[in-house]
Parts: C-alpha cells; structure tokens; sequence
C-alpha cells in the first residue's frame, strides 16, 4: 500500500463528509424554518430549488480540506497514532465549525439564541462524526497490517556491534511488529565486532550511506554505535539535508544519560524508544503559518516600502554608474541554489574572478551603499525571494557556494542549515552581522544552529523585531 493510495483514500472520505454533512446540515436547517419541507412541492423548491446547496456543494469541502492541509493532517498517513488523530480531528472541527457558522451560516431567521445553540452542535457533530468514523476505521486497519507485519518500511541499521544486535533482536520480535523491514546494515568501517552477520545482509561502509538509502529505497535508518563511536554521528549528521531530502527519518539509539537529561521522547508504549535526529522543530499547522506570515507581510512591506523603493533607487544611480539591483546565487533549501535580491552597495565589477567579502572600511562600497548596509535596506528587495518560496523572513542567511566549501572542512555540521529555508534575517544576523570572512561566519554559525534547534514562531517575531530595532538605530554591522 503506497503513501500517496492511503492519502487519497483520507482525502476522499473527507470530502464525502464534508458532502454529507452540507446535505443533512442543510435539509435540517430548512425543515426547522419549515416542518412542511418534505412535501413534494416544498422539497422540490425550498432544497432543490435553493442556489445555495449548490454553492455550499464546492465551498464547504474546499474549506475543510483546507483546514485539514492546514493542520498537516496528510502528512505521514502511515504514522498516525488514533488518540491524536481522535484530538485533531475534534480541534480542527471546532475551529472550522465556528469559522463556517458565523461567517457563512447564519442566515436563516432564528427566533432565539437556544436555535443558534442547536444549530452549531448538529453542524459539529455532524461533522465531527462523519470525518472521525471513517478516517479512525482506515487507521486501525491500517496500524493492524504494521502490527501484523504485511506493512512497513525499509529499515537499515547503521552499526554492527552488540547494541545493533539488541536493536535488531527487539524490533524483529514476532509478538510487536515496529513496521521496521529491516533490509540490512551499515558498518562504520570495521572497527567493531560485526555481530549481525548472518543475520542482515551487510549493504556497506558509513561513507556509501547516500547509495544504499537510494537503491534500498530506505524509508527510516536507526543509529545503533556505542558511546565511544558517536563521534560518528557527526559524519552521519553532514548527510542530513541529503537523507531529509528522500523521506527518510533519522532516529538515534539512546544511552542511560539520554534518557536522564530528557532527550527521549516517545509516545509508543509497546515500542523501542529512539531519539529522532534533527526533528522539524515547527509542527506542521506551524511551518503553514510561517509560510502564511511570509507572504503577507512581505506584500504589505513592499507596499509600505514604496517610497523608500524609490528613494534607494535614486540614490543607487546617483552614488556610482550600473544596474540598481544586484543578483548573486545563493545556496538555499536542501542545498538547491537560487538568485538572492539586492540593491547595489558596490561598484560595478567589484568582484571579478574569485568571489570576495566585504569588510568595514571595503573600498568597493559607495557612501550610499555603506548607508543601506547600516539600515539594511539594500536587503529589502528579498522580499521577492520570500514570495517566490526560495526564502523565508527568519532563517540563517544563505551563502555561496564558494565560501561553503570552505566552511565545511572546518564546521562540517554547516551543511545542517539546508534543513531550513534561509531568511533575510537570522539570529546570527541580528547577534554578529555581516561575516567579513570565514572564521567570522563560522562564529555567527552557532547562531543559526541554536535557532534551527529553538526555532519557533514566538522566536520568529523576537528575532523580527530586534531586526527592526536594528534597522531604526543604524547599528547593522
């Protein structure tokens, strides 16, 4: 059973519960205005004759899909645990119901406020019901055949010592079924006892991980190295936004002094628990807000920068001959390179062969360009790459790939950054500034790991309003 089959069978029950609901909803709605509705001639012109049954037909599925998009509920269909689902479900009625009531509903006559009450618990229990039934029927059929082991997902295990066997010899017991298809194993490079032999088959080294999770079409990978290995974690952190890219879920084997400090956290009972490397830290309604933000306050900065568009654009000709707006390429999400927007700070042709950063006193800065750097305003045009998807308000700030190489043979775990969409302003930027050379982006580089670990929509604003702190007093580095 594939990911997008059980997807499309969650959305189409939705929408035939968003159809039925409408229909009951409304045929209830006009027999408590009317009691003669079901009479031929009443039914046939107050229900079937009412343009509005047929409007609500596209507006109210279209409205609960959204929600449920919203709320990321299609997301991973083969990982649902049924008390949240039971949760969501009730929640994301909730907000709907109230939102549909009052915004599209309510316009029958109702003789007092007891026919409001009656009127939003049939639409909420209608609605809630006709979701929740059907989508709790397909999740526990579902779960049955991962229980029964007839469902799962290619599993490799990374480390061949007596903790991957442990791990191997819990996740294979016939009684508790994990879901994990073990398809084999990664070794570290033989420094260990290989104790699973005979019993996976052995895919390779630590350095043809990439290759074996593509040809074994890995969907989850368990780290399973003893304390006194982990610092091969890290090679295997570098790897991430590569293996984030194809779906595949990282999860760590924990020690005693994980669990005591609070790094385990599981919600399965009968299951191993694991620690998940490099979890999104925004749930999903949460990355859909952020997205939302984005755009629009992106299009209401652009209209309220307006003039101060017009402004940089005078003052950009006027400070030194060439183009107003400067484009470089940038490395983005999941490593994809991108062109980044800028008001020209420089000269023409400062950068000839080998790129180059700028520093305090970089004589390649006009006086109006070292004025827009102080503001940050020559950033404002990255509004765009905001709209356009290729970048959000807060995130690290994208670099080149030039000065990555760079970077990685000293900071390795730079590469995790790609895990998020770069920003036009980051809490390295609003802590350090703009890096003059390596070693200075290397420090502002914590940074932007602390936020990628903290990153939330509460720090989002902070890290928002401290830019525009920034920008009003002219203290940009």
């Amino acid at each position: 059973m594939k990911t997008k089959k059980v997807t499309i069978l969650y959305l189409l029950f939705d929408i035939l519960a968003a159809l039925l609901t409408w229909t009951l909803f409304f045929v209830f709605r006009k027999y408590n205005v009317n009691s003669e509705l079901f009479t031929p001639y009443y039914f046939s012109t107050e229900i079937l004759g009412d343009i509005k049954l047929y409007i609500g037909f596209v507006i109210f599925p279209l409205g609960w899909i959204t929600f449920h998009l919203f709320s990321g509920y299609y997301n991973k269909p083969f990982r649902k645990s049924r008390l949240e689902e039971l949760i969501t479900t009730f929640i994301v009625t909730l907000i709907g119901t109230l939102l549909f009531f009052f915004v599209f509903i309510l316009d029958d006559i109702v003789n007092n406020y007891s026919d409001y009450t009656t009127y939003f618990l049939t639409l909420f229990l209608l609605q809630f019901f006709l979701t929740y039934i059907p989508r709790v029927t397909i999740t526990t059929y579902i779960n049955h055949r991962i229980s029964d082991g007839r469902l799962g997902f290619n599993t490799v295990i990374v480390g061949c010592g007596e903790l991957a066997k442990n791990v191997y010899e819990a996740l294979t017991q016939p009684d508790t079924h994990s879901g994990n298809f073990m398809v084999g194993y990664v070794v570290l490079g033989g420094e260990e006892e290989d104790m699973l032999e005979g019993k996976l088959p052995r895919l390779g080294e630590l350095s043809e991980l990439l290759k074996i999770v593509e040809e074994k079409q890995v969907k989850e990978m368990i780290i399973a190295i003893p304390a006194e290995q982990r610092q091969s974690i890290e090679r295997i952190i570098v790897m991430t936004p590569d293996i984030h890219a194809m779906n595949v879920t990282l999860k760590l084997v924990p020690m005693s002094h994980d669990f005591l400090v609070g790094m385990v956290r599981t919600s399965s009972i009968l299951h191993e628990p694991f620690i998940t490397i490099l979890p999104d830290q925004l749930s999903d309604w949460q990355r859909y807000t952020k997205r939302f933000f984005d755009i629009l306050l992106s299009v209401i900065a652009m209209i309220i920068l307006l003039p101060v568009y017009i402004f940089l654009i005078i003052g950009v000709k006027r400070s030194s001959p060439g183009s107003v707006f400067y484009t470089q390429e940038r490395i983005g999400y999941r490593g994809r390179p991108f062109m980044i927007y800028k008001f020209r700070s420089m000269v023409t042709g400062a950068e000839q062969d080998t790129p180059q950063l700028s520093s305090k006193d970089d004589p390649r800065i006009t006086q109006f360009g070292r004025f827009m750097r102080k503001t940050r305003l020559d950033e404002t045009p990255q509004f765009i790459n905001v709209i356009k998807g290729d970048m959000s308000l807060v995130g690290p700030r994208p670099e080149r790939q030039y000065y990555i190489d760079q970077i990685v043979k000293i900071a390795p775990y730079y590469k995790l950054l790609h895990n998020v969409k770069p920003g036009i302003t980051s809490w390295g930027q609003v802590k350090f500034g703009y890096a003059e050379n390596v070693d200075e982006m290397i420090k502002r580089l914590k940074w932007d790991i602390l936020y990628m670990e903290n990153r939330s929509l509460q720090m989002d604003v902070k890290i928002l309003i401290y830019t525009v702190l920034i920008v009003l007093k002219r203290k940009g580095k």
